[in-house]
């Protein structure tokens, strides 16, 4: 299964996967302006199987889902150590690679990641809008489900949930992600090995409807290394609802790798 793919810059490889149904607009819309002014990176953004480009095939599962991962790996870094960025769903594979690679993965971030799976298991807070601008709401075009998760609902992170986001959600093969999600858990679970001593962040919104961030919390023990941060005024899109304060975190993370 050959993944539809972006890369941008040189040197260390950075691979980061998105999260359920967008494509990966979304991570590089909030990654590349950080690394855009570092240089010695090698981003790679690819598309999950059934979301953007990249077609699903016959993957039934997560566990396939990760067998087109390690094929992507191989062949695009190979034996060479990277970091890993995962958001959402994203943070969940993300966890998985790093039960099975922990040695070539030098460095974990995680934005707004998966906990518990099931949504009827998480421990979630009650959606809420925090930050607002006169009009935006006005602007909306019919059927855009940007209110759905939006915290903050201004001009700018609706420009970005536009550009990084909403394409993604129009393109996705909603019945092969159907078929996925019937065996969504991975067969080994990612927490089933040794803890994992790399540098690490988990990003959590405070308001994150979707994904919460309470049920994170319970896998600090896991990651001894890791920077763990609640961001008031952040949904499930804490990325472009706090991008400041979401830069400096990445920025303080890839400072801390060896």
């Amino acid at each position: 299964m050959a993944l539809h793919f972006v890369s941008h810059g040189d040197g260390v490889p950075v691979l980061a996967l998105h999260g359920w149904t967008p494509d990966h607009r979304l991570m590089a819309g909030c990654l590349e302006p950080v690394f855009s002014q570092l240089p010695g990176y090698r981003r790679l953004y690819p598309d999950l199987p059934g979301m953007g480009q990249s077609p699903a095939g016959d993957i039934d599962s997560s566990d396939g889902i990760m067998a087109a991962l390690r094929a992507f790996i191989d062949e695009q870094i190979g034996d060479e150590p990277f970091l890993l960025i995962g958001e959402s769903y994203g943070g969940y594979l993300a966890r998985g690679l790093v039960a099975e690679r922990p040695s070539q993965i030098r460095g974990l971030a995680m934005i707004c990641p998966t906990g518990q799976l099931w949504h009827k298991d998480r421990k979630l807070p009650e959606h809420v809008v925090l930050r607002t601008e006169p009009g935006v709401l006005e602007s909306l075009e019919e059927g855009e489900d940007f209110t759905d998760l939006a915290v903050v609902q201004t001009a700018a992170a609706l420009a970005a949930y536009r550009s990084d986001v909403a394409p993604g959600l129009a393109i996705a093969d909603t019945a092969a992600m159907d078929r996925i999600q019937k065996n969504w858990a991975l067969t080994t679970a990612p927490e089933s090995g040794l803890p994992y001593d790399g540098p690490s962040l988990i990003m959590c919104g405070r308001q994150d409807a979707v994904t919460g961030y309470e049920d994170l919390y319970e896998l600090l023990p896991h990651y001894p290394r890791a920077t763990y941060a609640v961001l008031d005024i952040a949904g499930h899109n804490l990325q472009l609802e706090q991008p400041t304060l979401f830069g400096a975190l990445i920025r303080e993370w890839l400072q801390r790798l060896p």
